[in-house]
């Protein structure tokens, strides 16, 4: 058994979740608990919202997170810290895409809701494909809110692709029609909870296996990546386990010797 105590921080969507009904793989659940029993400090580091994330760990019974893409950390239930978007570029990206006639929408709280000061992203987009409560709005001025979490932009891939100026700040792309803004710092994330704890970070393991998990994929501390994870992603790997459907998060952690195998 592998004694020294590590802070794991792992990715949800296609690391802890089959893809296929989105709930946690039961080996992986068990792998986090039994971590935790043995010592180890566990913590989830995502994309999603922080009201997302904490409906996920409140039903798995994991206390820590590192969210919104690594501008918010919670620890023992007790959020320290929560960063909105860079003010100047969120100016800087909407300016762009009012010339340009994109819609968009803008999180103002840690909710499903999203503000929107017309009806363009709705018309351009359609529906986003998750629980969503649009407030209209049309007095909102961007320019005044210094707390956007997140920023919806109604374009698809080609113009993604042939126009650079979308790349202000990190973004993913959820649909065919529209692409979401958000904090693209993982890795800081987990530095900022790592000072936050006294913890060295020779002693973190980070499990990813999407694109956007790159970022906190580093050289200082170890890097594991799931069987069906990206396959740049696993070149950047120390680890390639077993997909996460297949208890590779459990296989990793036993051939490491952070727990032990149930026999039974």
């Amino acid at each position: 058994m592998n004694n020294q105590k590590k802070y794991f921080f792992f990715d949800i969507d296609g690391t802890l979740t089959d893809d296929a009904t989105h709930r946690i793989v039961p080996s992986a659940k068990a792998a986090l608990h039994q971590l935790e029993k043995n010592g180890h400090f566990v913590s989830i580091a995502t994309g999603r919202a922080h009201y997302k994330t904490v409906s996920f760990t409140n039903q798995i019974g994991i206390h820590n997170i590192v969210c919104a893409g690594g501008g918010c950390l919670e620890y023992q239930h007790q959020i320290i810290k929560n960063e909105p978007l860079p003010f100047e570029k969120v100016q800087e990206l909407l300016k762009y895409a009012d010339k340009e006639n994109i819609g968009w929408l803008l999180m103002l709280d840690d909710s499903d809701k999203v503000y929107m000061r017309d009806y363009r992203f709705l018309e351009q987009a359609g529906l986003r494909k998750e629980l969503t409560t649009y407030i209209y709005d049309p007095s909102l001025d961007y320019t005044k809110e210094k707390n956007i979490l997140k920023v919806y932009l109604a374009f698809d891939d080609a113009y993604e692709q042939e126009n650079p100026w979308v790349d202000v700040i990190g973004h993913l792309r959820m649909t065919k029609t529209y692409c979401v803004f958000q904090h693209d710092k993982k890795k800081d994330g987990i530095l900022d909870m790592l000072k936050y704890l006294h913890a060295d970070s020779s002693d973190v393991v980070v499990f990813g296996d999407g694109k956007n998990d790159i970022v906190m994929f580093d050289k200082r501390w170890t890097s594991i990546a799931m069987g069906n994870a990206y396959p740049p992603l696993k070149e950047l790997a120390d680890y390639v386990t077993d997909l996460n459907v297949n208890d590779g998060i459990y296989k990793a952690c036993v051939h490491f010797g952070w727990i032990t195998e149930d026999k039974r």
